[in-house]
């Protein structure tokens, strides 16, 4: 199990981001959070096998449709434990 943590730079906000990203995470069977960030940003937390893991970051680097992703800041963690039980959108 990994940990990979992300932030999302560019228009991303009040696109519906948060949402798609919810949706594909649980289409990878992935769990964490996502949520808005007051600079503008999206962060995106999300934990399960490194393939898996590495497919919902080159979804990231792309977004929904309306979005457009100038950088994505990444971090990777060996996770252990899960830490979550779903993936959800933090408000």
């Amino acid at each position: 199990m990994k940990h990979l943590h992300l932030k999302i730079h560019g228009h991303v906000q009040g696109i519906n981001f948060r949402y798609y990203t919810r949706e594909k995470a649980k289409e990878l069977g992935l769990t964490g959070y996502v949520k808005n960030l007051p600079d503008g940003t999206v962060e995106v937390v999300v934990e399960g096998e490194e393939e898996v893991l590495k497919n919902m970051l080159e979804w990231c680097k792309i977004g929904p449709r309306h979005a457009r992703v100038e950088k994505v800041g990444e971090s990777w963690n060996d996770g252990g434990e899960s830490e979550f039980e779903t993936f959800k959108i933090v408000y």
